[in-house]
């Protein structure tokens, strides 16, 4: 005989919406215990931000020499341990040519810069006051709101503030640096053997997975090495065209300090979308106080480079691997960076497809598993 239902079954025991409800109060409940016993973390806080640090710059180095070795070690049939061997020879002899070479060009441009700074400070607020003095602006009033005093008393107390600030840091600095020396002489060995044991990696990490899961997790695991690899890859390998680009074309045009503009203009590329922009100010403040033809060297420059940036490097480059809609990109870099900083807006991209990956694959094991989807006719399969 069948019992009936009680309004107690009906809309607590059998309701999905209380049921689910449940759920996010019981992570919302977890959360906040955590966050009461969030010493208990510390000390792993310190090793992950002690250990990362060399494993990021080893993984980024390893997408960049992987391919090269895989091509030594198939096509040309050499020893992989030779080959990376050679490989790391090569780099070396590269760093060394760029420190004899490169590395002077650029400290005497930054010397220049130190040198002219004061220069160039006059000349800019010598255009502000007469910018401010000119006759059809000033029935704005913006002289009352705009004073070239205010902003540099300004300018030099938050100066002040963070030259205090950091003399106060001192021993922060002393730590930053002892942690870039430790990444400088452990990121080589972390490097060698991720190179070496390149095959061994993925299977190691599945040994440790149900057997069930294993296809999935593997599948997961490819896609994840493949965005990644994309994404260095594609950003390093365009940064550093553009960073070409821009010198000669700075060289070429007799741009003041055009190889520090150059490089900078490179790195800032690494920040998608607004990173070109950024890139472009120095060069554009530099143009206007060295006379009016210049800035039209410089526009005709970008107008070069981000042509055959967008038509030729990017394409062959990079391509659409990460699937990523502009939008998209662009939110991602505001939280990112209003989050964690110029690290956030640097690695906010890679980190969200990482989590765009495992947040799809779980909602397809979801669909899967959960009854919410039997009304789509997909084939139950326990596996995630």
């Amino acid at each position: 005989m069948k019992t009936k239902e009680t309004w107690f079954t009906k809309w607590f025991l059998n309701n999905k919406i209380t049921i689910f409800l449940l759920n996010i109060l019981l992570i919302f409940l977890i959360i906040a215990i955590f966050a009461q016993i969030g010493y208990v973390f510390r000390p792993i806080n310190k090793i992950i931000s002690i250990v990362l640090p060399p494993i990021v710059v080893a993984g980024i180095l390893y997408y960049l020499i992987n391919p090269l070795i895989n091509f030594l070690e198939k096509r040309c049939h050499i020893n992989r341990i030779l080959s990376i061997t050679v490989i790391f020879l090569l780099i070396i002899l590269l760093l060394v040519g760029l420190v004899l070479t490169l590395i002077p060009a650029i400290q005497s441009q930054v010397n220049s810069l130190i040198h002219n700074l004061p220069h160039y400070w006059n000349d800019i607020q010598q255009a502000s006051n007469n910018l401010l003095d000119n006759p059809h602006l000033r029935r704005f009033h913006l002289d009352e709101n705009i004073s070239w005093d205010k902003f540099t008393k300004s300018f030099i107390n938050s100066f002040d503030g963070t030259f205090n600030t950091a003399w106060n840091n001192f021993t922060s600095a002393v730590g930053v640096i002892s942690n870039i020396l430790m990444i400088i002489l452990t990121a080589p060995f972390i490097l060698f053997f991720l190179l070496k044991d390149d095959r061994k990696i993925k299977p190691l990490i599945l040994k440790y997975v149900p057997l069930r899961l294993r296809n999935s997790t593997s599948q997961t695991l490819s896609e994840i090495n493949e965005s990644l690899s994309s994404y260095v890859r594609g950003q390093l390998t365009v940064a550093f065209w553009v960073a070409v680009m821009f010198s000669l074309g700075y060289l070429i045009a007799g741009m003041p300090y055009g190889v520090l503009l150059g490089i900078f203009a490179g790195l800032c590329n690494l920040i998608p979308y607004v990173g070109s922009a950024i890139g472009l100010m120095p060069a554009i403040i530099l143009a206007l106080l060295s006379g009016h033809n210049m800035i039209f060297s410089v526009i005709i420059i970008f107008a070069v480079e981000q042509t055959i940036e967008t038509r030729v490097v990017s394409p062959l480059v990079v391509g659409n691997k990460m699937k990523m809609h502009p939008v998209t990109t662009i939110l991602v870099l505001l939280v990112s960076g209003g989050m964690f900083g110029l690290i956030g807006v640097i690695g906010g991209i890679p980190i969200f497809a990482i989590l765009k990956i495992l947040v799809s694959h779980f909602f397809d094991w979801v669909v899967r598993n959960s009854t919410w989807y039997q009304n789509n006719n997909v084939p139950q399969d326990k596996d995630m």
